[in-house]
C-alpha cells in the first residue's frame, strides 16, 4: 500500500537543554526516501531503496537500556524480551503517519507473535496518557507501549547506531538484543515483514 495520498511529516530531534532532561521535537517536511539520516560515525549499515537500514549480524551493537512505565501504568524492561525479535515503534496519537501505519503494526504483531516476535511501542509527545490510550483502543493495539512524553528513551540510543530520529520511527532488535534494522518512515505490512522475517530466520 502506498502512503503517497496522505501528507507525511517528520519530527526531527533537537538537542535538549542541559537544565531540563527533555526532548524538543520540531516539525520538518518529510523527505522522499527517508534514508539519509544516519547515526553518525562508522555505522556499518546499508539502506535499501525502501528506506529500511540494516546491519550485518557481526557489526550490530547492543541496544541501550530501555525501561520505564507503560501507558497502563506497569513497569517494562525491553531486556526481559531477550531471545525474541523486538520491534520498537516510536509513535504519537497526534501523528498522522502513525495513524496510517497502526493497523499494519497491529496485524503483523499478531501474525508474528508465535514466531518469537515482541512489539513494543514508545509513545512520545503526548502530555497526557488519555489520547494515547484512546489511540490504542481505536486501532486494536494489544502490545505494550512506554509512556515517554519527553522522548528520553529515544535519547538513550548512542551515536553510531541505527537510532530513532523521527516520529514515526521503527527499530528492530535481534534475539541477542542488538540493533539490526531501522526505518524512519511509516510502514505497511510488507515493509514490516521485510524488516522482521530475516531476523526470525536467523539462528
Amino acid at each position: 500500500m502506498s502512503f503517497s495520498r496522505a501528507p507525511r511529516r517528520r519530527f526531527t530531534l533537537l538537542a535538549a537543554p542541559a537544565a531540563a532532561v527533555a526532548l524538543a521535537l520540531t516539525l520538518t517536511a518529510c523527505g522522499g526516501g527517508g534514508n539519509k539520516a544516519g547515526g553518525g560515525g562508522n555505522t556499518n549499515f546499508v539502506t535499501g531503496s525502501g528506506g529500511i537500514s540494516t546491519i550485518d549480524k557481526a557489526d550490530r551493537k547492543p541496544a541501550p537500556k530501555l525501561d520505564g512505565e507503560t501507558l497502563d501504568g506497569k513497569q517494562l524492561d525491553v531486556a526481559d524480551y531477550k531471545g525474541k525479535v523486538v520491534v520498537l515503534n516510536v509513535w504519537g496519537s497526534w501523528c498522522g503517519p502513525c495513524r496510517l501505519e497502526a493497523q499494519y503494526f497491529t496485524r503483523v504483531a499478531k501474525e508474528t507473535k508465535d514466531k518469537g516476535v515482541q512489539f513494543v511501542g514508545i509513545n512520545t509527545r503526548d502530555a497526557q496518557k488519555g489520547p494515547a490510550i484512546s489511540f490504542e483502543k481505536d486501532y486494536g493495539v494489544t502490545y505494550p507501549s512506554f509512556f515517554d512524553p519527553t522522548g528520553k528513551l529515544m535519547l538513550r540510543f548512542p551515536k553510531g547506531t541505527l537510532r530513532p530520529q523521527s516520529i514515526p520511527s521503527t527499530v528492530v532488535l535481534d534475539r541477542d538484543g542488538k540493533i539490526a534494522a531501522r526505518s524512519l518512515t511509516a510502514l505497511d505490512s510488507d515493509k514490516l515483514h521485510k524488516m522482521i522475517d530475516p531476523l526470525i530466520a536467523e539462528k
